[in-house]
């Protein structure tokens, strides 16, 4: 069988009107959002894409809204050569690719610093984006304002709203009829659901499951950066959730012995802890009692690599 290149497209209008030619055809159109560095992960997302809609565009794009300067933007893995790669051998295939340069360019002239760095600052009173802090004179945010509070918001104060802007973005520009989110970043994935719910984008979300190494490892694009050492270390995170997962379903409803469950295990193994937290599965309300579905979240640093994990639990 042929491999099927998909058409690479840098122009955001060159983008739209290739979305609305193909729509004018009657085709469905789904968007897998992505940094780049493609792993399976992504892999499944193209491929769970694929059972909703005719075409796929996968978006390839490093945002600097979403990072503040004291982040990994500057040093976040990247093949774009790579990552066509994978795409052309991906079942079924991918139709386009959107890859913009900077997707904050809006011909003004005053554009901006381009590098991948950014210096490591504040504004005010506020900690600022890596967009803000190279002065490409970007003012308009998207913000759900209350579930971007807890879990990954409380240590990265600049990122849920940097997400759902060029998201936002993304779907203004690709007008997908489905786009596909992985589990893995579950605040993420309930965050763009609940912005496509409130400002009514005509865009259904879909939730993929976590995609993990043969080990158990979650597939992430910053496990690159781990050494061998730190690799193996970084499994005591699934093995914690497991063991918190099966105590649950074995009649353990206490979140504060299950979320001390996960910390010993993960510190044990020489993690630090930047959460752990058990929380409803749409509200993500903290919860100290098991009544209803529920996730148990946690963000864990193994050297200078934090990785995210959850599992569901619902007894």
């Amino acid at each position: 069988m042929a491999v099927r290149e998909a058409e690479i497209i840098s122009s955001k209008d060159e983008m739209r009107r290739w979305s609305r030619r193909m729509r004018s055809q009657g085709k469905t159109i789904g968007l897998v959002p992505s940094m780049g560095y493609l792993h399976q992960g992504h892999i499944s997302l193209i491929e769970e894409a694929h059972k909703h809609t005719d075409l796929i565009v996968v978006s390839i794009y490093v945002n600097p809204g979403q990072f503040s300067p004291s982040e990994d933007l500057s040093t976040y893995p990247s093949d774009f050569h790579g990552d066509l790669q994978k795409l052309m051998a991906v079942p079924g295939g991918v139709d386009a690719v959107f890859h913009p340069h900077n997707l904050y360019d809006y011909g003004s002239g005053g554009g901006g610093r381009s590098s991948g760095d950014c210096d490591v600052r504040e504004e005010g009173k506020g900690v600022v984006s890596c967009l803000e802090e190279r002065g490409f004179g970007h003012e308009t945010w998207v913000r759900v304002e209350r579930l971007e509070k807890g879990l990954c918001g409380k240590s990265r104060p600049v990122f849920f709203r940097g997400v759902a802007t060029v998201v936002s973005k993304l779907f203004n520009i690709v007008e997908p009829d489905v786009a596909v989110f992985g589990k893995k970043d579950y605040q993420q994935w309930r965050i763009i659901t609940r912005m496509v719910r409130d400002l009514d984008f005509a865009v259904k979300i879909v939730g993929s499951e976590i995609v993990r190494e043969a080990d158990g490892l979650a597939m992430s694009s910053r496990n690159v950066h781990l050494s061998p050492e730190e690799r193996e270390k970084a499994l005591s995170i699934n093995r914690s959730l497991s063991r918190a997962k099966l105590a649950a379903e074995k009649g353990q409803t206490d979140c504060r012995e299950l979320r001390d469950l996960v910390i010993q295990v993960v510190e044990e193994a020489g993690g630090r802890i930047d959460y752990a937290e058990i929380v409803e599965q749409e509200s993500l309300v903290a919860v100290e009692e098991i009544k209803n579905p529920v996730v148990l979240c946690v963000a864990v640093w193994f050297g200078k690599v934090r990785l995210l994990d959850n599992v569901e639990i619902n007894v």
